[in-house]
């Protein structure tokens, strides 16, 4: 990946299981705060699933979003970790 990818991947695998975070409170969180979509894109191009979690990653809204293995794929993995 670019830096950025880089970047947004390792602050997305420092988000602790369960947890749930905005695209737009994980830009901020990278100094960014006018970059929710910039953040999109870079989780957009992660192929790595699990390993790198871009399923904890909402929209403002609370809605799951989309996901690159499929929604119902990303809602499983939220309930699991939430148990």
């Amino acid at each position: 990946g670019t830096p950025f990818q880089i970047r947004v991947w390792s602050a997305l695998m420092r988000i602790p299981r369960g947890r749930l975070l905005s695209y737009r409170q994980l830009a901020a969180l990278l100094g960014m705060p006018a970059a929710p979509r910039s953040v999109g894109s870079a989780i957009a191009a992660n192929t790595l699933g699990y390993l790198v979690p871009c399923h904890r990653l909402i929209r403002a809204d609370g809605d799951a979003g989309e996901f690159r293995w499929g929604s119902e794929r990303k809602l499983a993995m939220l309930a699991w970790e939430a148990s």
